[in-house]
């Protein structure tokens, strides 16, 4: 009996703390999208709010790995139970990196607003439309432990970074056009490298999910 009040509290104790991981990312995935909708609408509100936003995805990165050392310590789990402790606070940490990405689009997003709209700037949707698109399958690939899944990850970000390369070539070359507007351009291509991060941080999210379902390390596998 006290055995199997010892393992329901180990999994009450995991099961709030991939609640906690699922709400974070749902608020680093919404300050992703709002950063780029207040750039694209230019709606400069929405950009102060993600930076504002952050400091719940801070809090709860703090709590996920208070709580996972917490259950460390008192329930020593073993095999996948110790697999799913680990990749949720690895998975913390990823999240919290994609808040901060966001944030870094949101002020860059507010220094572009000053000026007149440019065109180019439309030329980061797409980005934005693969970046989140990693995040939001990295983040039920980790969900439910999809392998499959998870694994499908790695290749579609190849594509991001090679969306954010043309990005960057276009917009080199618009600044030899338009010196003007160098501080703009500039100002895009980060913006740019804030997306094409996001998608490293998701792949990461995936290599966590095949840790916790398969036991498999695939981070730095070819």
């Amino acid at each position: 009996m006290n055995e199997r009040h010892i393992l329901s509290s180990f999994d009450e104790a995991l099961n709030r703390l991939r609640q906690d991981l699922f709400h974070m990312a749902s608020v680093a995935t919404q300050n992703l999208n709002d950063a780029m909708r207040g750039l694209i609408e230019r709606n400069q509100d929405l950009c102060n709010q993600v930076i504002a936003e952050d400091e719940e995805v801070d809090q709860y990165e703090k709590k996920v790995d208070a709580d996972g050392v917490a259950i460390l310590t008192r329930f020593t789990p073993l095999a996948q139970d110790l697999r799913r402790v680990v990749s949720t606070m690895r998975a913390s940490s990823n999240l919290e990196r994609v808040s901060d990405q966001a944030v870094g689009i949101a002020r860059r997003a507010k220094r572009v607003l000053q000026s007149l709209e440019i065109p180019e700037t439309r030329m980061l949707e797409p980005i934005h439309a693969m970046a989140a698109s990693l995040l939001q399958d990295a983040v039920r690939a980790f969900s439910e432990e999809n392998v499959e899944l998870a694994m499908s990850l790695k290749p579609r970000d190849k594509e991001l970074d090679a969306m954010q390369k043309e990005f960057i070539t276009r917009l080199t070359s618009r600044m030899e056009e338009d010196t003007a507007g160098i501080k703009d351009y500039m100002d895009l291509i980060f913006i740019a490298r804030f997306l094409e991060r996001s998608g490293d941080h998701a792949v990461n999210i995936g290599e966590d999910a095949v840790y916790a379902g398969a036991a498999r390390d695939i981070r730095h596998v070819k």
